[in-house]
Formats: C-alpha cells, structure tokens, sequence
C-alpha cells in the first residue's frame, strides 16, 4: 500500500492563542481503515479541517494524493476537497429542505471528477445515488424522495454515509458520526460503512472518542499521542 496522507512537522496554532497541534509525523494508507481516538478539546475538528483544507498549517507539509495542500490557494483547496475527499458530520448536516436523494447526488454538483466516476461506475449519478442508499438499508423509492428532515437519526445517518461516499472519493472522514446511536446500531452502521469504503477503494479516517469501536478497525492511534503540543512540559 502507499499513502493517501502523509504529514510532516504539523503545526497550528490560533491566532493569539499557543500552538494547538504538533504533530512530527502521520501517515494513512490507501485503503486502510483508522480509528483516532479524539477527546473533546484535543484539535480533532481542526486536524479535520487542515486535511480538509479548510485551514492551512502554520508551518510543515499536508501531502494528500501527493498533492501539498499547504501549497494551493484557498480555491483549488476548496476544488481538492470536494473531489477527493467525503465528509459524514456529527450532526450530518443534511439539507433539510432537500430529498434523501438529492442530499445523497449533492457533492457530484460541485465535482466532475465525482459525478465521471459514478457514471462509470453506475450509468449516472442517479442511479449511483439509489445503489448506495440501497445497499445502506434505505430501499424503498418512497423513502428516497423524502425530505431528509424526516428521517430518523439512523436513517440520517445511512444517508449522510452515501453523500460522503457518492463519486469514490479517495479519503472518507468520519467526525464521530455514530455518537447518537446505541451500540447494535453503532457496530452495523460501521459494517455498512466498511462495506462501501472497501467497494469504493475509500481510506476511512474515523475519528471519536468512543474506544470500544477501536478493535473493529485496521489500526488505531489516539491524537494526544500523535499530538506533541498536547503533552505535559518534561520537567
């Protein structure tokens, strides 16, 4: 396997604030499936957000796909994101006004790359949108159509997973997303996750702090460890 990420002497700090992440070094293989371990104040969102390219790193390399986002300006990061990489939210941040379907095809409306590769893969991105849903558990046509306010937090869920993973993009970042679910929905959802990233060729990162979904996982690294800003000062 080789990389999708490649990190190299992260730092980011807020301005007037100390630095909140340093981090040496991190790698995540294509393909692989890693849980982070990422308690509340540990810079999680914001590590999100510079593979995201949503920030830029106040000083080392973000490499994905080879491609060094601290090098590209705040547009073509924005382009990059879209194409490559798939989001499923804590709080899903499903449009409410639109139908399951429609949030599901959104992410190919602003990339071609992803709307080429559920064509090729599907016939149209239609047709990508129902197959996704339908192997999520979400079958029925009628469902479908429906606004996506109301659905249930679990079908929420199962929605926001084929948004994030319509059009095979390379990375899908899962920011505690099972955080509402007790734990039989929690362990299925993960095995309909695991499912469709394998089918995609998608990298999971999957970040939370429950540490009991950690054995179901390729690899697992928890942030304080990887994050050198958040150690005690050696005396």
């Amino acid at each position: 396997m080789s990389a999708l990420i490649e990190l190299t002497e992260l730092g980011f700090a807020w301005p007037g604030q100390a630095e909140l992440l340093d981090i040496p070094a991190f790698t995540l293989q294509q393909g692989e499936r890693l849980f982070l371990k990422g308690p509340s104040g540990s810079g999680k969102t914001t590590l999100l957000g510079l593979l995201g390219g949503v920030q830029k790193p106040g000083r080392g390399r973000i490499h994905l796909l080879g491609a060094d986002l601290s090098s590209l300006s705040a547009g073509a990061r924005d382009h990059f994101r879209v194409d490559h990489t798939g989001y499923i939210f804590q709080q899903f941040n499903l449009l409410p006004f639109l139908s399951v379907r429609e949030n599901v095809e959104l992410p190919c409306h602003f990339s071609k790359l992803r709307t080429q590769r559920a064509q090729q893969r599907h016939g149209s991105v239609s047709q990508a949108a129902s197959a996704l849903l339908s192997h999520l558990g979400l079958v029925d046509p009628a469902l479908q159509a429906r606004r996506a306010d109301s659905l249930s937090i679990g079908q929420q869920q199962r929605v926001a997973a084929a948004r994030a993973l319509i059009g095979q993009p390379e990375l899908v970042i899962a920011d505690e997303p099972t955080s509402a679910l007790d734990s039989d929905a929690r362990e299925a959802f993960l095995q309909l996750l695991f499912a469709e990233c394998s089918a995609a060729g998608s990298s999971l990162l999957f970040v939370s702090h429950d540490q009991s979904l950690a054995p179901l996982f390729d690899r697992s690294l928890s942030l304080s460890d990887l994050n050198r800003a958040s150690r005690p000062p050696e005396l």
